[in-house]
């Protein structure tokens, strides 16, 4: 029996794919017609649009499927939160020239901040800083 593929580390989801994804994450298990259904209406995809790109993901190792009847049914094997942390360190090594702290530095500056978020920042920063 072949191995899956495994999820591409260093390649970030086109839009279009993570558009899908953000549908699978949050609902679960999918069929095509279950994300055309979670898709805006104004965003107009075809059916077999949508086919390709989930089997583009599962070929990519970051859904899997199941036979169901004539259908499949998709699966992340790919966990939000494992795609954000390896985005996050591939937008750092690409855009800020692996400097963790001009992505923070650019952040703060351009995205508006409760006194809540700043003090969550500062938590989290703080926790950081005292581990050795």
């Amino acid at each position: 029996m072949s191995k899956p593929p495994q999820p591409e580390e260093s390649k970030p989801l086109t839009p279009v794919e993570l558009e899908l994804m953000h549908i699978v994450w949050r609902k679960g298990e999918v069929a095509v017609a279950d994300v055309l259904e979670a898709l805006p209406p104004e965003r107009k995809l075809a059916y077999t649009s949508v086919s390709t790109v989930l089997r583009i993901l599962e070929q990519k190792g970051v859904l899997q499927s199941r036979k169901v009847g004539r259908g499949h049914l998709y699966s992340a094997l790919l966990p939000r939160e494992a795609y954000e942390v390896q985005s996050v360190r591939h937008l750092v090594e690409t855009v800020f020239d692996g400097t963790p702290s001009a992505l923070v530095e650019r952040l703060v500056e351009a995205v508006p901040l409760s006194p809540e978020e700043v003090e969550q920042l500062r938590a989290l920063l703080s926790k950081k800083g005292s581990k050795s």
